[in-house]
């Protein structure tokens, strides 16, 4: 053994052949924390200096190769207005991967599973690249607010060209093997089964000179082949296309490209030294400090998911849902496409029609795009079993009930359906506010009873809510989150009380929105400033998605709930736009009204009528301050979501923040509601509360906020 440490070995193969394995103890991925760059240092410099070696095959013990970057050695640099060390931080990679990139012999690295971020950078500094079918690799580092900081803005332009180097670092995607073989970044596909061979077989080729790898070198270390006149072209106009695509709160797409195109007629060592002053820039804007610590909150909750997947007592085989109009549709279509058949059961055929047609609908599309073959649809939609009985629900392990959003029905069928499963079979509702509590009132196991909340469309939205009542069990939760896992889900787990979490916090913003049109507010006005906030659509747009009718019946459950502070006292533009039949996008008008594009999507058009309507409820329009718009909505927002927290309904203003990123889209860039509050500085939201606490109970700061704000504390130390 020429070298062995915690996360590297090195080891002499036959033929003057020196592997290089990547096995990082006590985790369950390589990456590269302190301790692995380290052992990289010093491996690199035995076989720089060793006079036997040939050629060197670098290769992983684990099913993923290498995922890049221990974020977390990131977190206390980033937000620092001088960059905070961060390039002194990456400078020893760079030397590492220079040094490899410069070994006497040839090198060959074997990809046997995801190779991102410095994973793909490390595999970019070698001389050849073979991939399993099983890999993927990619540059996701810009969906964090940075950019590749070990040469990849410098060697992927150079190994593939500038154009699918753009689209790779600007994207951030993951690259199937095809992609990157037709990419020009592997040399190689084999099955994993064959990986090893290949490679050693490639690097026994450059080593008897049957392959080039000094040719290869000098194309990675000189400037790009590029003249003055095509580099402008391809850099300036993917500038223009990608600032489109990224809006003005990403910024790290653009210094990604602005760092190539400067880099372009640089040699390697200069170019690295562009793109860690790049790297520099985005580390210290707050975007990259929010988005790297939604990574590790998302990080956190999928921990926590898989923590209760461990103690379910059974894994779901087979599922069913109960109401198949477009929700229910929408769950029997994500439950068969991720593998888990299920029954859809309804009391007639025009439901089941519907629900089947909403999943043949999403599935076609699939179909179109490329992405699913004619006879996998076909496979997937076998596996969702349209009923109007409950024949054989003795042979399911969870039924979700998604019917119609009123108590007395509900509990009828749920009553209904534990006549016809087994003792342990799991029942969740779909109930987007009904207690969960009170609809077990229903039943004679209780303890089998859950919610587990989906947002529309189900296919589209990450976000499961599961919800434990008072006598819900862990079993019943721990097989509720496996199967949210199943089905590809982001689950939090939260506790009983009316609106849940989501629902709960996002009321209390459409109050927000209510009073500032009482007061004069123009909803178009209300509309731009949120969505500059960072908001995927304004409030009086979500309301039209979501629906009046909807909202309607769950603003009525809010007040029963929470009648301090969510009782309405007066009649409000929600109210108007109900009374007059103005649903939204389900009836073609609310706010705005709704035509079909030439794509068959609705798009919203500004209605005069919508403003004779609110006239008389609302003052004269004028002009707010944006700065009063985004108080008066983001205010109650966030003090219930502060309430929930102290509460306990939800576990850790980690997952607090994911549930508004993923359940209503929470503006990612802002990093979550608690790290909004931290961003602005706990003093400043208490006093901002205090400014507009005349406004009622929703805009008062909770105790727990003002001895924050006394005691200097935030809600996140990383």
């Amino acid at each position: 053994m020429m070298f062995k440490g915690s996360a590297i070995s090195v080891k002499m193969l036959d033929g003057g052949i020196a592997e290089m394995n990547f096995d990082l103890q006590g985790e369950s991925v390589n990456k590269f924390n302190t301790q692995t760059v380290l052992e990289l240092e010093e491996a690199l410099g035995l076989l720089d200096a060793a006079d036997d070696v040939k050629g060197l095959l670098l290769t992983s013990s684990k099913g993923v190769f290498l995922v890049g970057a221990d974020i977390t050695e990131f977190v206390p640099l980033f937000g620092k207005s001088d960059g905070g060390g961060v390039g002194s931080h990456l400078a020893k990679n760079h030397d590492n991967f220079n040094l490899l990139e410069d070994l006497d012999f040839p090198t060959c690295i074997a990809i046997n599973g995801y190779a991102m971020g410095g994973g793909l950078e490390l595999a970019l500094a070698c001389d050849f690249r073979i991939m399993s079918t099983a890999a993927k690799v990619g540059l996701p580092e810009t969906k964090l607010g940075i950019i590749p900081g070990w040469g990849g803005t410098v060697r992927l332009p150079r190994v593939a060209g500038a154009d699918t180097a753009i689209d790779w670092i600007c994207s951030g995607k993951e690259q199937r093997p095809d992609v990157a073989l037709k990419a020009g970044v592997v040399d190689g596909v084999v099955a994993p089964e064959n990986l090893r061979e290949a490679a050693l077989a490639v690097l026994q080729d450059a080593i008897d000179g049957k392959m080039d790898y000094e040719a290869r070198r000098d194309q990675k270390t000189e400037p790009l082949k590029l003249n003055e006149t095509e580099a402008m072209m391809v850099f300036e106009t993917s500038k223009a296309f990608v600032a489109g695509m990224a809006g003005p709160n990403y910024p790290a797409p653009i210094v990604a490209i602005e760092c190539m195109q400067q880099a372009a007629r640089k040699y390697r060592d200069d170019a690295i030294a562009i793109e860690r002053a790049g790297f520099e820039k985005v580390a210290s804007t707050s975007v990259a400090e929010s988005l790297v610590g939604l990574f590790l909150s998302d990080q956190l909750i999928g921990k926590k998911a898989k923590g209760w997947e461990k103690k379910a007592d059974k894994k779901v085989e087979r599922a069913a849902v109960l109401g198949a109009g477009i929700m229910g549709g929408g769950i029997a279509y994500q439950s068969a496409y991720k593998g888990t058949p299920i029954k859809m059961k309804d009391i007639n055929q025009a439901g089941l029609d519907l629900g089947l047609s909403e999943a043949n609908k999403l599935l076609s599309k699939q179909v179109n795009r490329g992405r699913m073959t004619v006879e996998k649809m076909g496979q997937v939609l076998a596996s969702i079993d349209p009923t109007l009985s409950y024949d054989n629900f003795d042979g399911v392990d969870i039924v979700v009930e998604a019917v119609v959003e009123n108590p007395k029905v509900k509990h009828a069928v749920l009553a209904d359906v534990e006549k016809h499963v087994t003792d342990d079979t799991v029942i969740a509702s779909n109930t987007s506010t009904i207690s969960i509590t009170y609809l077990a009132e229903a039943l004679e196991r209780p303890e089998n009873f859950c919610g587990m909340h989906f947002f529309n469309p189900v296919h589209a939205m990450p976000l499961v809510e599961v919800i434990r009542g008072e006598k819900t069990s862990d079993t019943a939760i721990a097989r509720t989150v496996a199967y949210a896992n199943a089905m590809g889900k982001k689950a939090i787990v939260v506790n009983d009380c009316p609106g849940f979490l989501v629902n709960r916090v996002l009321f209390p913003y459409f109050a927000g929105f209510m009073g500032l049109l009482k007061d004069g507010a123009d909803f178009q006005q209300v509309d731009k400033v949120m969505e500059r906030f960072g908001w995927p659509m304004g409030p009086a747009y979500l309301m039209d998605v979501v629906g009046m009718d909807t909202g309607h019946h769950a603003e009525a459950v809010m007040a029963e709930g929470f009648p301090d502070r969510m009782t309405k006292t007066y009649k409000t533009a929600g109210d108007v736009m109900f009374e007059n039949d103005r649903y939204g996008q389900k009836n073609g008008k609310g706010f705005y009204v709704y035509e079909l594009d030439k794509r068959g999507k609705p798009k919203k058009v500004v209605s005069q009528e919508s403003y004779d309507l609110l006239a008389p409820e609302t003052a004269e329009l004028k002009e707010f301050d944006k700065d009063e718009i985004i108080a008066r909505m983001m205010v109650p927002m966030a003090t219930e979501l502060a309430r929930c927290l102290e509460e306990g309904i939800v576990g850790s203003a980690s997952e607090a923040d994911m549930a508004l990123v993923y359940g209503v889209g929470f503006p990612p860039f802002r990093g979550g509601v608690f790290r909004w509050i931290d961003s602005i500085g706990i003093d400043k939201f208490v006093a901002m509360c205090d400014q507009y606490k005349h406004l009622g109970k929703l805009y008062e700061a909770t105790d727990a906020m003002r001895e924050m704000a006394a005691n200097g504390t935030k809600y996140y130390t990383l």
